[in-house]
Order: structure tokens, then sequence, then C-alpha cells
């Protein structure tokens, strides 16, 4: 693995884990950063199908998605429509007619690089405006006990493990004894590679499952690490399909031997709605 790699991998990391602690709109910021990049990657992929999307109203409506996702978690999904709306608003008065293509893929833009992605900012935002002690609605540890962490800072850390051992896993077992193709979409991973990736997330989510003291903590873990670990999959080969339909290898540049923003947060995309739902529904069935 190139050093360049690990660096800006062990960087991310860094820069990942000081937004998901502070929380508050210290994590806004820093996500609207990120999805402004990756929208931005997203656009640049489908202009080069010919596509004309209103990728610049569909990357305002998608900061003020994250700002309400902050303000007011519950009215988050009210923005969806009303920004889907503008953004279709702004096609029908262009010089130029828009096609179907241009409105869907700027509808694609808003759900896929804007929407999902907000419920991170849902999810950490659980039980933290009672454990606030910054400016900004942030928090810093004053124990570093995980039992003293507000619920969304555990849940967060809980998530993105589970999608760091997935992909690690699938990295580094699928490079080892990978021999059967998973898909002609992205034809380096392997199905011995994907099934390693999803055991580690299900694997890491049995541990936390069973600190956090879960109701049935060994099938909920389970089960929330099969959704975490066939999500990032998911959502990987979800990217690698635009990418293969755009013609590019990777979604940018911008970090350095990894490519874009949208080829390290694929993996997020989908997790972070289905986490936020089973936590927030089927844990308090169970219970």
């Amino acid at each position: 693995m190139p050093w360049s790699r690990i660096v800006s991998g062990i960087v991310a990391i860094v820069l990942a884990l000081g937004m998901i602690f502070l929380g508050g709109w210290y994590f806004t910021l820093g996500f609207g950063i990120i999805i402004y990049l990756g929208q931005q990657e997203y656009f640049q992929m489908a202009r080069a199908k010919g596509i004309l999307p209103a990728a610049k109203t569909t990357l305002v409506v998608s900061q003020l998605l994250l700002i309400t996702s902050t303000l007011s978690p519950a009215l988050a999904d009210a923005v969806m429509p009303v920004a889907g709306t503008f953004i279709c608003f702004y096609l029908l008065f262009q010089p130029k007619f828009a096609t179907i293509a241009d409105i869907a893929t700027s509808i694609l833009g808003l759900f896929y690089g804007g929407y999902l992605p907000s419920y991170w900012i849902r999810l950490r935002s659980l039980g933290s405006a009672a454990s606030t002690n910054l400016p900004l609605g942030g928090f810093w540890p004053e124990s570093w006990s995980l039992s003293s962490l507000p619920e969304g800072l555990t849940l967060t850390l809980l998530s993105f493990g589970c999608i760091w051992a997935a992909d690690i896993g699938a990295y580094t077992f699928g490079k080892l004894f990978g021999r059967t193709r998973l898909s002609d979409i992205s034809p380096k991973k392997t199905v011995e590679g994907a099934v390693f990736g999803v055991a580690g997330s299900v694997g890491v989510a049995i541990a936390g499952s069973w600190y956090l003291d879960w109701p049935a903590w060994p099938y909920t873990g389970v089960g929330l690490g099969l959704i975490i670990g066939i999500a990032s999959l998911l959502g990987d080969l979800t990217e690698s399909m635009m990418k293969r339909d755009a013609g590019v290898k990777d979604s940018g540049q911008l970090i350095p031997g990894h490519g874009g923003i949208l080829d390290r947060a694929d993996s997020y995309v989908f997790t972070a709605p289905l986490v936020y739902y089973f936590v927030t529904l089927l844990l308090p069935l169970l219970s």
C-alpha cells in the first residue's frame, strides 16, 4: 500500500473522529464541506455524460437541509420535497429546455448527496442536547469512559467502527484470499472479501451491542452488523457504477492515494438512515 494512501487515510480518520466527538455545529460544518465536495464530484461525472443538472441550486438546498437537520431533525424530512420543488422550478426557467436526465440527476444529487447523509447529523444529535459543554452545541468528553458519552456520539462511533471494519476486512481478505469476482461493476471486489467485510462489521456490532446492553444483544448486534456491512458494500458498488458510466477511474483526486471524496465516503451514504431507524424504531420495540 502506497505511503500516500496510508498517511491520507490516517489524517482522514483523525479529522473524522474530531468531528464526531465535537458534534453540534462543528460536526455540521465538517459534514457540510464533505457533502459540498462530494456533490461537486457527482455533478462533474454527470457533466461528463452531457447532462446539465441544477448543480448550484442543489448544492444550496442540500446545505439548508443539513442546517435544518441540526436545528430541528424532525423538520428535515419536510425540507426534502420543498428542495426538490426549488430544483425543478430552477430548471423550468433555463434558456435551454431541461431534459429528463437533467431533472433526474439533480434530484438524485439532492437525495444521494444531501438527504441520505443528513441522517448522520440526526444520529449524532441523539441525546446530545443534555451533554453540550462547548459553544455552538459542541461536546468534549470530561471522562473517556464510553458509558459517559452521549447516545448519539456512541452510536456514531459504533457505526463508523463497523464501516471501517467492513472496509478493512474486505480489502485485506480480498487481497489475500479473493478468487471469485463479486460484480462486473467493480472487478477488483471479490465474494471472499465481501463476506469477510460483512463479518468484520458484524463482529464490531456484536461487541458494541453487548457493551451498550441492548435487548437481545447477540441478535441485535448481528442485525446491525449485517445492515451496516451490506449497506456499505452497496454504497461502494453504487458509486463504482456511476464512475463506470461516466468513464472515470476515480470521482476526483482530492485525497492522495484514495481519489475523491466520493471514493472514500461512498460506504457511508446508505448506512446512516438504516442505523438511525434501527436504533430509534426497532430497539424501542424490542425493549
